[in-house]
């Protein structure tokens, strides 16, 4: 079966989160089954640096603002898959975020650079572009990716079966309604309904309509998103899909999130072996500005500082964290206004705060692996990867009951010890002194160190590789 993935970043040449690692493991998981996966990715500076033996497979254009558009074909550095690139150097060649200007602004040509490409995957569909492999499948991911759906749908003479992944409905694609001119979309009497959204053109929109079927990152998001608290408006679109929609976990690439190999970490570890893991952190924590102390709790966060995030919710319970004698450091970028809250918590707080604003892939390695609890306390999360990175180092997790963290972390009560379920810490409310109480309850725990070596021993074997979500997607392409 060939099934084609089109996205808009991929680990390790672009990434802003975790869409980069899905797209860069999901298809090398499908082709490890014998699946004939290839990938269609937007030419951005870094994929057309690091994708190798880029070979012309097709001019195009001029189309979409573009007066040259050429669609090479190459191989992706780690895994060797075959990845078409658009090479449209007016669109994409841009340095920096691939969504956002030097302004931190949208680009105001967004619509156009992602809609060429889902134009040239509904084209690939077609056999139009590259005679000697056309796919099945294509499979689109979150919104950058969503006009392909409506494109093959709006082309009468393409059966080809779509699939449609959600990782986070928050980000809609939206524009303004009478940009469709640029796109070469029908969008008039009964055909409005499926890509206007409150007067708006809506990428996310197109897709959940258009897609023969419909899939979220983890079964707890997809029951989430359809209701009104995390629809975003289109929980009625969710809704009205019915058995189309479905939800399949995320998994990890456990040769990259690896304690006993990762070069990356200061030394390496093992479950049967956890002394590693104590110095790492004992080297972190000195490297921080910290005193080297292994009974103070580390607290980490590696995550987008935004309040989706739930960080003003870590803000808030600060004061009862470094109450108990526990230190925090914290990895990310985000909203203004709680990048300023924390460096102002750093600036009062030298020897047990420390604020790295900034994406450092190595460095979050580091803290993942020093640190004693990563810190999830999410308004809504539609999978999460940094509690299942977390997990596989023996870090534990403490996260809010939501999406994809409620599927994966069991939270720590005398029943879940006694059963051997439990993996990390979890609370209900998104309130400050709820997870505040969580924090408290784990620095407890955390000086029992017979059980919270057996929570980080089990943790550690627990399995959340891609074999089982890959098996998944498979029946999902066979059934369509």
């Amino acid at each position: 079966m060939r099934i084609l993935h089109v996205a808009a970043e991929i680990y390790p040449l672009v990434k802003t989160g975790g869409l980069a690692d899905v797209v860069a493991a999901l298809p090398a998981a499908l082709a490890a089954r014998g699946l004939d996966v290839r990938i269609l990715l937007p030419g951005m500076p870094a994929i057309l640096n690091g994708v190798t033996d880029l070979k012309r497979v097709i001019r195009i254009g001029p189309a979409f603002g573009a007066a040259v558009i050429t669609l090479r074909l190459g191989r992706l550095p780690d895994s060797g898959l075959l990845a078409y690139v658009i090479d449209a150097p007016f669109l994409y060649r841009r340095d920096g975020n691939p969504y956002l200007g030097p302004d931190g602004c949208d680009w105001r040509d967004n619509h156009r650079r992602f809609a060429l490409l889902g134009w040239v995957a509904a084209h690939l569909a077609a056999g139009e572009l590259d005679r000697l492999w056309r796919p099945e499948v294509v499979h689109a991911h979150d919104w950058h990716a969503g006009l392909a759906p409506a494109y093959i749908a709006q082309n009468p003479a393409l059966s080809t079966a779509t699939v449609f992944t959600i990782h986070n409905l928050s980000f809609r694609g939206l524009f303004p309604l009478d940009y469709h001119h640029d796109l070469g979309l029908q969008i008039s009497g009964a055909n409005q309904s499926g890509i206007e959204f409150h007067g708006q053109l809506s990428f996310m929109k197109a897709a959940l309509v258009h897609a023969k079927r419909v899939n979220a990152v983890s079964p707890t998001y997809a029951r989430e998103i359809c209701s009104q608290e995390f629809g975003w408006g289109l929980d009625g679109v969710l809704r009205g899909r019915g058995g189309d929609l479905s939800g399949i976990l995320n998994g990890v690439d456990y040769s990259v999130w690896n304690a006993s190999t990762n070069p990356a970490l200061s030394r390496n570890y093992s479950a049967e072996h956890l002394r590693g893991k104590l110095a790492g952190k004992l080297r972190l924590q000195k490297d921080l500005g910290f005193s080297p102390r292994a009974k103070a709790p580390l607290f980490a966060i590696v995550s987008r500082l935004t309040s989706q995030k739930g960080m003003d919710l870590v803000l808030g319970a600060l004061p009862t964290l470094l109450a108990e004698g526990a230190q925090l450091v914290v990895i990310g970028s985000g909203e203004a206004d709680i990048e300023a809250a924390f460096r102002t918590a750093a600036t009062a707080h030298p020897a047990a705060v420390s604020v790295h604003l900034g994406y450092d892939e190595a460095l979050s390695h580091r803290i993942m692996a020093g640190a004693d609890i990563l810190l999830v306390p999410s308004r809504f999360e539609p999978c999460g990867l940094t509690q299942l990175y977390a997990l596989r180092y023996g870090t534990l997790p403490l996260v809010r009951r939501v999406g994809g963290l409620a599927d994966t972390v069991v939270d720590t009560t005398p029943e879940t010890l006694k059963a051997g379920t439990a993996n990390g810490f979890s609370f209900d409310d998104a309130s400050s002194r709820k997870l505040a109480g969580r924090v408290s309850r784990a620095c407890a725990l955390y000086r029992d160190a017979a059980t919270w070596r057996h929570l980080q021993q089990h943790g550690m074997a627990q399995n959340f590789s891609w074999d089982d979500s890959a098996m998944r997607y498979e029946a999902l392409y066979r059934s369509i």
